[in-house]
C-alpha cells in the first residue's frame, strides 16, 4: 500500500492559480440636477461670507491695527492691544457706557412692566378688534425712527412742545401743583433732562412689539386652566398671579434677552434727537454712538472696532447673567 507523501521542494515547486484580478473602481459622475440642492442655499452663504463673517473677522483685526484706512490696508500698523488699552482709560467710552445702561434699564425695565399687563387686558377684554388695537400698538415699532424723532422733538420744544404744555395744564389742578416744574423744561437743551427724553422715546417704541409677544405668548395656554380656577374660586388677579405669570416666563426670559441686546446697541433714536452729538455733556451718547464717532468723525477705525468688542463683550456678560437670572427662578416651570 503507498502511501500519500506531501511534494518535495520549496514553495516555488507549488502549483500556481492565476490570480482574480478585481475591476477598476468606475468613478461615480454626478449629474446636473446633484448639484441643485447647493446652488440653491448658496446665495445664503455667499451673503454670510461677505456680509457677516468677512467684516467680523476683519473687525477683528482691525482692532489691532492703527492708522487710517483712507490711506489703504498697506499702511496700517500692528500695535497689539494698544487699542483696547486706550479705550480702556478713555473717560468718555465709562461715561457712554453708563449712558447706556442708564437708558437700557429706565426705557427697557418698563416696558415688560407695561406690556405684560396690557396684553392680558387686550387678551381678556376685546374677541373681536383684538387685532385692531394690537396693530395701533405695533405701529410705533415699524415707523421709521427718523420719522419718530423728528416728531418728538417738536413735542419736546421748549415753548410750544405739546409735552409742556400738558404738564402746565397739570399744575393748574390744585393739590397737584407741586407735582409739576413752575416752569417749561428744556428737554433737549438740559443733561438732567435728555436722557428720560430718550427713554421715553425708545419706551414708547418697543413697548407694543413686547406687548405682541406676550400676547402670542398668552394665546398658547389652555383655556380649561382658567375655567378650572374660576371653578375652585380664584379670582381674576389669582389667575393672573398663579397661572398667567409663571406660563409665561419663557416668553419673558425672550423678551427681557431682546431688550437686553437692544438696549446696549441702542443708536438711532438718540442720535437723531442730539444731532449724532449726545447733547449737552454727552449725556445721551451710547457706546454705540461713541464707537460710530471715534470711526467717521475721529478717525480712529483700530479704536472704534476695539470698543466694538469690549461692547460684544458686555452683552455676552449681560445677556449669560440674565440667563442665569431666569434659571435660577424656574424658567422652566
Amino acid at each position: 500500500m503507498s502511501s500519500l507523501q506531501p511534494p518535495t521542494g520549496g514553495p516555488d515547486t507549488l502549483p500556481r492559480t492565476p490570480a482574480v484580478l478585481a475591476p477598476p473602481a468606475r468613478r461615480r459622475r454626478l449629474k446636473p440636477w446633484h448639484w441643485a440642492p447647493y446652488v440653491f442655499i448658496s446665495p445664503f452663504f455667499i451673503l454670510f461670507l461677505v456680509f457677516g463673517l468677512f467684516p467680523l473677522l476683519f473687525s477683528l483685526w482691525l482692532a489691532f491695527q492703527s492708522g487710517s484706512l483712507a490711506a489703504g490696508i498697506s499702511e496700517m500698523e500692528f500695535v497689539g492691544i494698544e487699542n483696547f488699552e486706550f479705550a480702556l482709560g478713555d473717560e468718555w467710552l465709562w461715561k457712554s457706557l453708563w449712558n447706556t445702561l442708564w437708558l437700557g434699564v429706565v426705557s427697557g425695565a418698563p416696558q415688560h412692566l407695561v406690556a405684560i399687563p396690557l396684553a392680558y387686558f387686550i387678551h381678556t377684554s376685546f374677541k373681536r378688534w383684538r387685532n385692531a388695537v394690537l396693530g395701533a400698538y405695533f405701529l410705533p415699532y415699524i415707523t421709521s425712527t427718523v420719522a419718530i424723532a423728528l416728531i418728538f422733538t417738536t413735542l419736546f420744544s421748549t415753548d410750544f412742545g405739546v409735552i409742556n404744555v400738558a404738564l402746565n395744564e397739570l399744575a393748574r389742578i390744585p393739590g397737584l401743583g407741586w407735582l409739576f416744574p413752575d416752569e417749561n423744561i428744556n428737554w433737549m437743551g438740559k443733561s438732567e433732562h435728555l436722557k428720560p427724553a430718550v427713554a421715553m422715546v425708545v419706551f414708547w417704541r418697543y413697548v407694543g412689539f413686547n406687548t405682541v409677544l406676550y400676547l402670542a405668548a398668552l394665546q398658547t395656554i389652555p383655556k380649561d386652566l382658567y375655567e378650572a380656577a374660576t371653578m375652585d374660586g380664584a379670582t381674576r388677579w389669582q389667575q393672573f398671579r398663579y397661572i398667567t405669570l409663571p406660563l409665561l416666563k419663557p416668553m419673558m426670559f425672550f423678551g427681557v434677552t431682546l431688550s437686553v441686546i437692544g438696549g446696549l446697541q441702542l443708536f438711532e433714536e438718540p442720535f437723531i434727537l442730539t444731532n449724532g452729538r449726545g447733547g449737552t455733556d454727552q449725556a445721551a451718547m451710547t457706546t454705540a454712538m461713541y464707537m460710530y464717532r471715534t470711526a467717521f468723525e475721529f478717525n480712529e477705525w483700530g479704536t472704534a472696532s476695539a470698543i466694538s468688542w469690549l461692547l460684544f463683550i458686555v452683552i455676552a456678560v449681560l445677556t449669560w447673567l440674565t440667563t442665569k437670572a431666569f434659571a435660577r427662578g424656574g424658567m422652566d416651570h
